[in-house]
């Protein structure tokens, strides 16, 4: 048996903008995606009970699917079981990330996997070779929409500015509070809402997309000197630019909101492509706990998150 972990992501500047070619910044998570590698003659088998979700199974070998929502869940797995040509084994997955939130699930997955079956079938496959492979893997699962910088954070840890390339930046952890609002986003529809906006207002949006990538561009050296207010101000202004750009949500608001105000954050914003998913905010004095009492009484799922940690390792089964 071989066991294989990747961590989600959180995205802390960029959105939307990077896909017009400015700077993003993102860090990897301590909530971390598993796989599971057994040996399994004759069968090819994918199972999971714990990704937020009702528990299935699906069998390769035979189509056998034992819950709706198995074909979606699964077909990450069977693009990398696919790819590497896997057979006679049984694949588990755990995950600690919710689903279409923004945090990196599917890329933690892909990457947990392909690092297992690299493992378990003896690869040889290079950190670097992982990292490709899943971007790949995960761009075609997703139709061209994949982001390197989900697969290279779930490979590599630590945080990576997102540009033309991906740069590793050597920062120190950061504690984060993370607020879900249980409703799913679909990132396809809201980048396409943006660049359709951007196209209709060039002269406007292009301004905003500047503006936050130089915000991500001021970020690191802030949190390397742990310049944490200034980085609190600018996760206000940054989330200001994004409602700008019609991605925020009343739900999301909300938990900013209440981070903000009850909750004494430095700083909050939304994560992700918005619509829906998560927020995130920055401890002030008052600390974590008072966060996450504040975003649970607006209704929001809560917990503390810390960025900047380890890439894909393998586990101690």
């Amino acid at each position: 048996m071989t066991m294989a972990s990747a961590p989600g992501k959180i995205i802390l500047f960029g959105e939307h903008a990077v896909v017009s070619g400015t700077v993003a910044l993102g860090g990897a998570i301590d909530l971390r995606a598993r796989a599971i590698v057994q040996s399994l003659p004759g069968r090819v088998l994918v199972e999971t009970d714990d990704l937020s979700l009702r528990g299935f199974s699906l069998d390769l070998s035979t189509g056998e699917i034992r819950s709706a929502s198995a074909a979606y869940a699964t077909r990450y797995v069977s693009a990398v079981l696919k790819e590497l040509d896997a057979r006679d084994v049984k694949v588990m997955i755990e995950s600690d990330i919710p689903q279409a939130a923004g945090l990196g699930s599917s890329a933690s997955i892909v990457v947990a996997t392909v690092a297992a079956l690299n493992g378990h079938l003896g690869l040889e496959l290079s950190q670097k070779e992982i990292a490709a492979l899943s971007y790949r893997i995960e761009k075609e699962v997703q139709k061209g929409r994949g982001s390197p910088m989900d697969t290279a954070l779930a490979t590599y840890g630590g945080y990576q500015r997102i540009a033309d390339d991906n740069q590793r930046l050597d920062l120190p952890p950061l504690e984060m509070v993370v607020g879900y609002t249980r409703l799913p986003h679909d990132t396809f529809s809201l980048v396409e809402k943006v660049q359709l906006l951007k196209e209709r207002y060039p002269d406007l949006v292009g301004p905003i997309f500047q503006a936050i990538g130089a915000i991500s561009e001021r970020a690191a050296p802030l949190i390397r000197e742990q310049r944490l207010k200034d980085l609190g101000e600018l996760m206000d202004i940054n989330h200001g630019l994004l409602e700008a750009l019609g991605v925020g949500s009343r739900e999301l608001s909300e938990l900013v909101y209440a981070a903000r105000n009850a909750g004494g954050a430095l700083g909050a914003k939304l994560t992700g492509a918005g619509g829906g998913g998560c927020m995130i905010a920055l401890p002030g004095m008052a600390g974590k706990e008072a966060l996450l009492v504040a975003l649970r009484q607006a209704r929001g799922m809560a917990f503390a998150a810390m960025m900047g940690c380890e890439g894909v390792r393998l586990e101690v089964a």
